[in-house]
């Protein structure tokens, strides 16, 4: 099989099995973007502002819904209205970890009924292979497209994915190959994220938390890493949330984040 980094995104959506995850490479080639939005504004106004200010820049929204104050359905369905205005996915960073009958009910009920709306969501796998079978059970059930990552590598410092959970999430991955669409890979430690992506399936996307433009780190030992690096180093999509909606201005931001990760694709894919 070649490399998936000799690969564009558009000749990999041919050899996917998720019609989710087929959508999103289509849809960066076409639109030009590799950027991920980590939306964290917790004012449901400035959230759906944010979202509709930068879409066009993105190929992906990532929420978390259970922050944004005074919660109640019309928010998702703007959110929705959004995406398909400005053509981009929602990924629910739920990051599910429970006994797949929990995952079930978090996933399809409750005030936020997040299969109904988020294209991607994320699950760590120390419950084993039930949490999958449960949610994968769910978006069966609801006949809608979806698509689960799983968290193979963290970006925090002194986390606790390392070789062989990370080992073990690649595994499970190729076994629900139809509903794992790929994995979240460390973008503060490049040199770890090469282990995740070096010999990986092609038709597994790797998304990168962790990037900022000029790398560094804060407080609370979240550890970034550039653009370009976390590219180069296999990732396909990167995801900047303080980086951009904490930026004097936002939308500039997403744009020179944005021009940074596409240019290093390309590189990479001409390279190849």
């Amino acid at each position: 099989m070649e490399s998936r980094l000799k690969q564009s995104y558009t000749k990999r959506a041919e050899i996917v099995k998720n019609q989710t995850v087929k959508k999103l490479l289509q849809l960066m080639d076409a639109k030009q973007t590799n950027l991920a939005l980590a939306n964290d504004e917790t004012n449901p106004e400035k959230f759906l502002e944010l979202a509709d200010k930068l879409g066009p820049q993105i190929a992906i929204l990532k929420t978390h819904i259970d922050i944004i104050e005074n919660f109640t359905p019309t928010i998702t369905k703007q959110l929705t209205t959004l995406a398909k205005q400005h053509n981009f996915m929602i990924f629910e960073d739920r990051k599910f970890a429970d006994i797949g009958n929990t995952v079930k009910l978090q996933y399809e009920k409750g005030i936020y009924e997040i299969v109904k709306w988020a294209d991607f969501v994320n699950a760590h796998i120390v419950p084993g292979s039930g949490i999958i079978e449960g949610l994968k059970a769910v978006a069966d059930e609801q006949g809608k497209p979806r698509g689960l990552i799983l968290l193979a590598q963290m970006s925090s410092k002194g986390n606790l994915a390392t070789d062989k959970y990370t080992k073990k999430a690649i595994a499970l991955a190729e076994q629900y190959s139809d509903f794992v669409v790929g994995f979240i890979g460390n973008g503060g430690q490049v040199n770890e994220l090469k282990k995740l992506t070096t010999n990986l399936n092609p038709q597994f996307i790797i998304f990168t938390p962790g990037v900022k433009l000029d790398g560094g780190g804060d407080a609370l030992k979240q550890q970034y890493t550039t653009p370009a690096d976390v590219i180069n180093a296999g990732s396909d999509v990167i995801i900047v949330g303080r980086g951009i909606y904490g930026a004097d201005d936002p939308l500039d931001s997403a744009k020179k984040h944005r021009q940074a990760a596409w240019q290093a694709y390309q590189e990479k894919i001409s390279k190849s």
